[in-house]
């Protein structure tokens, strides 16, 4: 039995380093959304040569951070009180449910299922989805507004109708003073 806890304590250690080296369950959308970052700025750079171009994070709002951060937390506790076998709602004075029970008996499965269903959840409040894009500190595009990206024709009329209203404005104080 100690051959047993101690198999599944290394087990659960290791799967937390591999967490901590990434989770993959977001890597996907996060993959797709540089591919395309990336491909509308080869394209820009080709037509605007000038132009330079910034990509960031766009942070969820602070709740939903501190959600997700107390998901990934709770989920470490949990799963060590699975792989240690403490049943913390003994402490509460309460009867533990089947699901526990369940857990107890299939410790791999249970701080698998534990470890993705969390991952879920933190990966959901922590995507924005956001593409905003901005000219001049001036937004000009945004995703979370439209609910769709621009398509590279939109992209450039409207990165094309802003430079020429600024070569325009530029053109005018110049004259003015």
């Amino acid at each position: 039995m100690k051959g047993l806890r101690f198999s599944l304590l290394v087990l659960g250690l290791f799967s937390l380093c591999c967490a901590a080296a990434g989770d993959s369950s977001g890597v996907k959308k996060m993959k797709m959304q540089f591919r395309v970052f990336e491909e509308y700025t080869q394209a820009l750079y080709q037509r605007y040569p000038d132009i330079r171009i910034e990509g960031e994070n766009y942070l969820p709002i602070p709740v939903y951070r501190h959600i997700a951060s107390f998901l990934s937390i709770f989920k470490l506790l949990v799963i060590g009180l699975i792989i240690v076998g403490r049943d913390p709602f003994a402490l509460l004075g309460v009867q533990a449910p089947g699901i526990w029970e369940w857990g107890q008996q299939n410790k791999i499965y249970a701080c698998m299922m534990v470890f993705f269903f969390s991952n879920m959840i933190e990966n959901q409040m922590m995507s924005t989805g956001a593409f905003e894009i901005t000219l001049n500190d001036v937004p000009v595009w945004s995703k979370l507004e439209s609910g769709h990206l621009p398509s590279m024709q939109q992209l450039v009329q409207i990165l094309d109708n802003e430079m020429k209203m600024n070569v325009h404005m530029n053109t005018k104080t110049h004259h003015h003073s």
